[in-house]
């Protein structure tokens, strides 16, 4: 049966929803389309002229045209708040393009695959609604606060059970969405936490490979399988959500921005790496097109010598003139690991 999903990202996240892109055409096996709600022209343009099979391109006026509780949000809260005030009502717009009974699965634009989607249809089967977990490291716990689940993958079944909950997720998020915490709020995320009491078709999803992220994956035990797929607690890594993963130039990724994820080496060799190569093709392929592209780049002032980043080999003496005298490791393709006091324990050279 073939698949929808559905994504949305404007010119700072293009790059990142270009990998994701590359990786779903490379593990999703069956017959999929991808849905691209463009935020802004530059990126509707871009995705137009790369013209790659299975995306079609949504321009955002498509998503606001006649929609007043859109036009009153847009007015009373920052661009990202924005953003997030449409996640419900974009996944209803692209819902309603998904045949009765079939399933529109939302993705985060900054996710991964390194293995087939399947494990989470699996678990769909006989549900509505599919949701997964933060399943927050012990010593990250107290982040909870900013909701049990995560909106990186969701899954809707277009039924009458999953209406209901779009329709109240809508609402709610119309009403109220913003970067704070406040009466059990926060953004579009914490509205998510007691739909498995309030409604009924609601899945949680228990695949652990699905949904590691820099607040979980600290918790785990990393292997290859006997094919080379990298594996958690024995199961296949199914995505990776590269949240807070700053590019501050084409050739030095920051992981994760944010000091109080800790990194591992396993991850760095198993998640990391692939993403940067394709984070790396996808500035190339973008620049191919508008030679001065730069967004969602930041700069060297973000890189701070508290983070562990990697880099290009070329990198290294700029880097040592920089001050980063950090000890390094290699990885595949060129680029090598800077280690600081965020990975929370000495790397080790091999995989179980």
């Amino acid at each position: 049966m073939p698949r929808t999903y559905g994504t949305y990202f404007d010119r700072n996240y293009l790059i990142k929803g270009l990998a994701l892109i590359s990786s779903l055409i490379r593990h999703e096996t069956a017959p999929f389309t991808l849905y691209v709600v463009c935020l802004d022209e530059i990126t509707r343009v871009i995705l137009d002229r790369l013209n790659i099979a299975n995306v079609i391109t949504v321009p955002l006026h498509r998503i606001e045209q006649g929609d007043e509780q859109l036009a009153i949000a847009r007015g009373n809260r920052s661009l990202v708040e924005y953003y997030w005030t449409m996640t419900p009502t974009i996944i209803v717009h692209l819902l309603d393009k998904v045949p009765q009974g079939d399933v529109l699965t939302y993705l985060d634009a900054d996710l991964f695959f390194y293995s087939s989607p399947e494990p989470i249809f699996s678990e769909l089967a006989g549900h509505s609604i599919l949701i997964h977990e933060h399943r927050f490291t012990p010593s990250l716990q107290w982040m909870d606060i900013h909701g049990i689940y995560n909106v990186g993958l969701l899954c809707f079944r277009n039924d009458g059970r999953a209406r209901v909950v779009l329709d109240w997720w809508r609402k709610r998020c119309n009403e109220w969405c913003y970067a704070r915490i406040e009466d059990s709020k926060f953004g579009d995320q914490l509205y998510l936490n007691d739909w498995t009491e309030r409604f009924e078709g609601v899945h949680v999803l228990k695949h652990i490979g699905a949904g590691v992220a820099p607040w979980n994956h600290e918790q785990y035990h990393y292997s290859l399988d006997a094919t080379g797929r990298p594996c958690v607690d024995g199961l296949p890594i199914v995505f990776y959500h590269f949240h807070a993963l700053s590019v501050v130039a084409p050739e030095i990724i920051v992981p994760a921005k944010h000091i109080n994820y800790p990194m591992r080496e396993e991850v760095l060799r198993l998640c990391v790496a692939p993403y940067v190569d394709s984070l790396s093709l996808m500035i190339t392929i973008v620049r191919d097109i508008l030679p001065e592209y730069s967004f969602g780049i930041t700069d060297l002032g973000d890189l701070k010598h508290e983070h562990t980043f990697v880099a290009i080999k070329e990198a290294h003496e700029m880097l040592r003139q920089l001050g980063f005298a950090h000890q390094t490791f290699e990885l595949e393709n060129g680029w090598e690991c800077y280690i600081s006091e965020q990975t929370t324990y000495p790397f080790r050279n091999s995989l179980s």
